[in-house]
């Protein structure tokens, strides 16, 4: 007879069962890279912003934005997974709510520039600095991203699922804004720094409200679920 509360072994989606203990140790994971995303943003998002307005670019100072805003959504993963939180499902489905909303407060404020920007034809200066900085989320970005994801789809927490889109989202980003730069560089290809801007705030738009409705889940183990006692998963699941 199981006593109420108490965590039944779920089946990973390759099969091999995950305790309360391999849970823990996830979850201290994807805190600990929920810590190194927060201190890597924090740079991140100072040094674009300050390349951005040295620049003139709405994409870099954009981009710098965005960078604070996924710096709130590892601070949320960071908290979720903090004390007695770790097992709650009423602080996963707050984490998970909390961290869709950092999309959609990034996409107003870049679409409007951009479309300001393109319409009265604000030209940027050439940014090495953000050149270089593109580049290198474009490295750093890609494993931060997977390797949340994989954990989430351990664990079934779709808030580190969301976080860890963030990370790649950037990443993407970071891809178009450094082809932005170095065609503006090379070719005096103002437009398309706007553009970019554009770019981000649409797919800012379309993150968020996959992360909100949850789609972030994945049909993978969810510990909470067991100690539920109850198949939410499997409903969640089933609807896709």
């Amino acid at each position: 007879m199981s006593t109420p509360g108490a965590l039944h072994a779920p089946v990973s989606p390759a099969g091999a069962p995950v305790g309360r203990e391999t849970y823990q140790r996830l979850a201290s994971r994807a805190k600990l890279l929920s810590w190194a995303s927060l201190a890597y943003m924090t740079i991140e998002g100072g040094v674009a912003v300050l390349a951005g307005i040295l620049a003139g670019s709405v994409a870099l100072i954009g981009f710098g934005i965005d960078s604070a805003i996924e710096g709130l959504a590892s601070a949320i993963i960071i908290w979720r997974f903090t004390g007695t939180r770790m097992f709650s499902e009423a602080a996963e489905q707050r984490a998970q709510k909390l961290v869709a909303i950092q999309f959609f407060i990034l996409a107003p404020y870049v679409g409007f520039e951009s479309v300001q920007a393109l319409v009265e034809g604000e030209r940027p200066d050439v940014s090495w600095l953000g050149i270089g900085l593109s580049a290198s989320s474009l490295v750093v970005m890609p494993y931060l991203g997977i390797a949340k994801q994989r954990i989430a789809d351990q664990i079934g927490s779709a808030a580190t699922k969301g976080e860890g889109r963030q990370n790649l989202l950037c990443a993407y980003l970071a891809a178009a804004l450094l082809a932005g730069l170095l065609a503006n560089a090379a070719f005096g290809a103002w437009w398309l720094d706007p553009v970019v801007g554009l770019l981000i705030a649409a797919v800012a738009v379309k993150e968020g409200r996959e992360a909100w409705r949850g789609e972030a889940c994945a049909c993978a183990s969810d510990p909470l679920a067991e100690l539920r006692h109850d198949d939410r998963q499997d409903d969640c699941c089933s609807a896709g």
